[in-house]
């Protein structure tokens, strides 16, 4: 009866209420932000250039935006393309795209926010903590919701989330490499603890380092097949946009389910919406709460445009996939794929891949954890302990575990997070569009912006710790 409610619920969230919010949404904030995430887009290599670095004691733009990719590119880069195409047809791949660079203005939104109603954490002053929790108990006035919102990604990421990647991690070195579960999972859970117990700044310095060599080293493999196959690609660009709007027959649901399978996967990868990368956001030090949702949209634009598209394109050019057969799916298929390019290269390649994107996701999942409990339990030591312990012990457990119903719950947790954030954000949507126009204001200005704080005063946000971020980036400019 449980798993029989669980999968009506989820149904019904994701089926029904999901499908349709997100991408209206993410309409809405295109449009009503001027299509914030093409205008503002090659800022963001200025602003990860300009922003201050952990050198003096934060964390940095870009080690923010490093963190937020390690929990967005993950398993639905390599397994949720291949579901997406195996379901959807090629022309998925299409409607992923829409749903990415509709997204961006979403997390642009959310991040922002977050941004804007962080504050200081109380046991490190270089350290800052914010996310959907924040701005529902500041700018709502709900610290009841906060607290809802905060357990919600406490069981989602922290428990769920890190036991199911343990699993998966584990079972994949098994088929490839042929080493026991029990064996990978106790080196997972040695490095998870290393990192964890480093506390916020190594997990940022952690995923620094594992994401641009993870990210870079897949897309140089989908360079090398692109490459071996470039006469192919106009056709197959063709062929994608095509099969979006006149499916192939093979494909059962018409073009509703082509765009179905495109817009879930796509969700389910870059998170935008989804109450997850605001709380990463919330920690970079910037001078402006903008700056960081520029950056942090970029991150969706990596995971789906660039990653999602790497695996599709590395699947659609191998032969390998036939429309309506039976056949491989989800990470065989890709693994598949990169075997017919590669040869068994290729499938050992997969498995590495999706340790790093499993690990560095872990992490990320780990810090959306520690911050949720952060929001009611701060300063409580001998509870953070515990806390670490538990994280640590599931990572260890779901080694040896078949994850699926725990998974599907932690789906549920995760879907009825998404409805409360984006209905938040939907409500907070003008402080947003307010956050814009002083940034354009001072663009036109010729200078550098940073948040005028006090040009907002009706917005309870704590204006103190804006107030000491904005001096510090002023001393620094009359140092220089």
């Amino acid at each position: 009866m449980f798993a029989e409610i669980n999968s009506f619920l989820n149904d019904l969230i994701w089926g029904s209420i999901l499908i349709y919010l997100l991408p209206l949404l993410g309409i809405f904030f295109t449009v009503s932000s001027r299509f914030v995430q093409f205008r503002y887009f090659f800022k963001m290599f200025h602003i990860l250039k300009e922003t201050v670095h952990d050198k003096e004691g934060h964390i940095s733009s870009f080690q923010a935006l490093m963190l937020s990719v390690a929990g967005r590119v993950g398993g639905g880069n390599i397994a949720g393309v291949a579901v997406a195409i195996t379901l959807g047809g090629p022309g998925a791949v299409f409607w992923m795209w829409i749903i990415g660079l509709i997204g961006m203005s979403t997390s642009f939104f959310e991040c922002s926010l977050a941004q804007l109603y962080k504050e200081k954490d109380g046991k490190d002053e270089g350290v800052y903590r914010g996310g959907p929790a924040y701005y529902v108990s500041k700018a709502l006035g709900q610290r009841w919701l906060g607290i809802v919102i905060s357990i919600l990604l406490m069981i989602t990421f922290g428990f769920a989330f890190n036991a199911t990647q343990s699993f998966i991690i584990s079972t994949s070195f098994e088929a490839s490499f042929d080493i026991p579960t029990w064996m990978t999972g106790v080196a997972i859970t040695i490095v998870f603890a290393l990192s964890i117990f480093g506390g916020v700044k190594r997990i940022a310095r952690v995923s620094e380092v594992i994401v641009p060599i993870m990210a870079v080293s897949y897309l140089l493999i989908a360079v090398v097949v692109i490459a071996l196959n470039y006469e192919a690609i106009p056709a197959l660009v063709s062929m994608i946009v095509n099969e979006a709007f006149n499916p192939s027959s093979a494909i059962g649901g018409g073009i509703g389910a082509v765009i179905l399978q495109g817009a879930k996967r796509g969700m389910f990868s870059n998170e935008a919406g989804l109450g997850s990368a605001p709380n990463v956001a919330a920690v970079a030090y910037v001078g402006h709460p903008v700056q960081q949702g520029i950056v942090q949209s970029f991150s969706v634009f990596i995971d789906t445009i660039i990653l999602c598209s790497c695996t599709a394109f590395i699947i659609l050019l191998s032969g390998v996939y036939t429309p309506g057969a039976e056949g491989p799916q989800g990470i065989l298929l890709t693994q598949n794929a990169l075997v017919e390019h590669l040869g068994p290269f290729g499938g050992y390649f997969v498995t590495v891949a999706l340790f790093l994107f499993g690990f560095s996701s872990m992490l990320y999942n780990y810090y959306l954890a520690e911050n949720s409990l952060n929001f009611f339990s701060r300063g409580n030591t001998s509870l953070f302990t515990a806390f670490k312990i538990l994280c640590i012990s599931l990572v260890l457990w779901g080694a040896f575990q078949n994850l699926g119903s725990i998974f599907a719950f932690a789906d549920l947790s995760m879907g009825l997070l998404a409805v409360i954030n984006l209905i938040v954000i939907a409500l907070l949507y003008k402080p947003v569009l307010q956050l814009i126009k002083g940034y354009d204001r001072q663009l036109k200005e010729g200078i550098t912006p940073v948040l005028r704080y006090n040009d907002y005063t009706e917005f309870n946000f704590d204006k103190d710790v804006w107030k000491e971020i904005v001096d510090n980036i002023n001393q620094t400019k009359v140092k220089r």
